[in-house]
């Protein structure tokens, strides 16, 4: 049988880890993963025509809504990568799409996948996907698209770790929200440095539920859970705006393999 989006355009290109987009440990940050994953994204999608002049010149952007990766390990300092990216299949209102990082073995180490929207630019809604803005993709139309796993519901607790970070000017991208790859950064600087160098990514889960705004304050949450049986660790997270919820992450760690 077929796997769904198997007849998608894949793009590929390589990236070299520069000393600012990793953490002081050598690995590149989650941020980073996430970031250079969507410039492949945008480099296909400019050699496709779809510009983000494009896109937005129908009166859209595209949103991400969630993201599954799992991580065998992080690309390191100087290592040079491939970047892998396909728009693999869509619906009237989601589009999925696939990335993969891989190292100059062809050894993967880590495969992403997404789901996307468009969102009007006047109204902030949801819209029907314009088919102008997915066909040179050779996209797959399919009645439903892949369902990715849902982070752990979030319980605020007395052990809770929270900080609160103010939304800048710099933190708005192009389709004027917050750059999803900012989330990251506050998620992961809630949690203690000793943990952070003590353990590994192995899989992240992401729900995007409300918009952040330029000038909003959001308090980023996060719980560490018990150590299971297999020496994994899973924290919780959430990103909110007073009561509003924006953000749901789960994330599992493996103790670090890196000196």
């Amino acid at each position: 049988m077929a796997t769904i989006g198997e007849q998608a355009s894949i793009y590929t290109e390589q990236h070299r880890m520069t000393y600012y987009e990793c953490d002081r440990t050598g690995r590149a940050t989650l941020a980073t993963l996430i970031n250079i994953a969507i410039l492949a994204s945008q480099d296909q999608s400019d050699a496709l025509g779809l510009t983000t002049e494009f896109v937005q010149s129908h009166g859209v952007g595209w949103v991400v809504t969630q993201y599954s990766m799992a991580i065998t390990r992080m690309p390191r300092l100087n290592e040079t990568v491939t970047l892998a990216v396909r728009g693999s299949a869509y619906n009237p209102y989601f589009a999925f799409r696939e990335f993969w990082i891989r190292d100059a073995e062809g050894q993967e180490l880590a495969y992403i996948t997404s789901i996307w929207v468009t969102m009007s630019q006047t109204t902030r809604k949801i819209v029907k996907i314009d088919p102008a803005l997915v066909t040179p993709y050779h996209s797959e139309a399919v009645k439903r698209i892949p369902r990715l796993p849902r982070p752990l519901s979030f319980e605020t607790t007395d052990e809770t770790l929270s900080k609160p970070y103010q939304v800048r000017f710099f933190d708005i991208d192009p389709n004027r929200h917050v750059n999803n790859a900012h989330y990251f950064d506050w998620l992961l600087d809630t949690l203690p440095a000793d943990f952070l160098l003590a353990h590994d990514l192995q899989q992240v889960d992401v729900r995007y539920e409300n918009e952040v705004k330029y000038g909003h304050t959001v308090t980023a949450a996060a719980n560490i859970l018990p150590t299971a049986e297999d020496g994994s660790v899973t924290t919780s997270h959430q990103i909110r705006v007073g009561d509003e919820k924006c953000c749901d992450v789960t994330i599992k760690w493996q103790s670090t393999t890196i000196d």
